[in-house]
């Protein structure tokens, strides 16, 4: 039975030969997506350092907090260390994952599912390393209002947030977890990534939905509810390290946050995590694919 052209045409898009993006790319993306959903991710670190006592709050009352206390301008504190990680970071994970995707495509298959976590891994170890001075910063600049007056920082922004901790705090300051935050890395851009990936391939090849808006959509957001699980623990660890003002093991802060917590402080802050990683997550793949839309436009290539 011959294919349909409706099916024919699906069965380009699945298999479309592979194409070379800028690099950059993923950092791109990533930056359109982190000016639109920082309040939220701002909101996720007041939840999770604030302290275990009655005065805690939840979501709705943080956002309210943060309104009264620094206007509409607070949600974005930060903002500027959250650009510097994405473009550290995001352009390094996505940036090698499509690399490594391109070696291991030809216009005839695909790389496997497990291919694609070990790909995806291995790019998520990459960019939490290179991202973390600013995702250090990034948290520390998120979380600096939360503090009473005379412990905070007060970064007028990004790079001289980096330039007063290296001068205070020595060099080894801009890597202050850096292995907790490689770990989340890793499972973040290959539940992300990865996910993606599977989940839009799998809508190509059993569902009706075309290479589009939709198919994107849906891809995107099942990665950013399967990233966020994933990814919650360490996230909650991670946090608490990078807005510690001394330094302490891993293994003894993990006991220290159990006896207090039990194992509720897994997912400590899950809902706006989700909220926040969910339309990050799609608004990151969203830009990401009209990038590469508007790319193979530019260059003559088949859309």
């Amino acid at each position: 039975m011959s294919a349909t052209p409706k099916q024919a045409r699906k069965d380009r898009d699945y298999r479309r030969i592979p194409v070379h993006y800028p690099f950059w790319f993923g950092g791109s993306a990533s930056c359109f997506a982190a000016c639109v959903t920082h309040p939220l991710d701002l909101v996720k670190v007041r939840l999770q350092t604030q302290p275990r006592d009655g005065s805690r709050k939840n979501m709705v009352q943080m956002i309210r907090y943060v309104l009264r206390s620094d206007g509409v301008t607070g949600l974005y504190h930060g903002l500027s260390a959250s650009l510097l990680r994405q473009l550290t970071y995001s352009t390094t994970r996505f940036g090698v994952y499509e690399e490594l995707k391109e070696l291991f495509s030809s216009s005839l298959s695909q790389p496997s599912f497990p291919t694609l976590v070990a790909m995806a891994s291995t790019s998520g170890l990459l960019g939490g390393i290179a991202g973390n001075p600013a995702d250090v910063l990034n948290v520390r600049m998120q979380h600096d209002a939360a503090l009473p007056a005379g412990e905070r920082r007060n970064y007028k922004h990004a790079i001289d947030g980096l330039v007063r901790m290296t001068r205070e705090e020595g060099w080894r300051s801009l890597w202050r977890g850096v292995w907790p935050n490689s770990m989340r890395a890793v499972l973040m851009t290959a539940s992300q990534l990865a996910s993606y990936d599977a989940f839009k391939r799998s809508l190509l090849t059993h569902t009706a939905l075309e290479d589009g808006l939709t198919t994107h959509f849906t891809a995107s957001f099942l990665a950013g509810f399967v990233a966020t699980t994933i990814c919650s623990p360490v996230d909650v660890v991670k946090t608490r390290i990078m807005s510690a003002h001394t330094q302490q093991g891993l293994l003894t802060l993990l006991a220290s946050i159990y006896r207090k917590e039990g194992w509720s402080w897994m997912f400590r802050g899950w809902v706006p995590s989700f909220i926040r990683l969910g339309p990050h997550t799609i608004a990151t793949f969203m830009f990401l694919e009209q990038h590469k839309k508007i790319y193979r436009h530019w260059k003559g290539l088949p859309e």
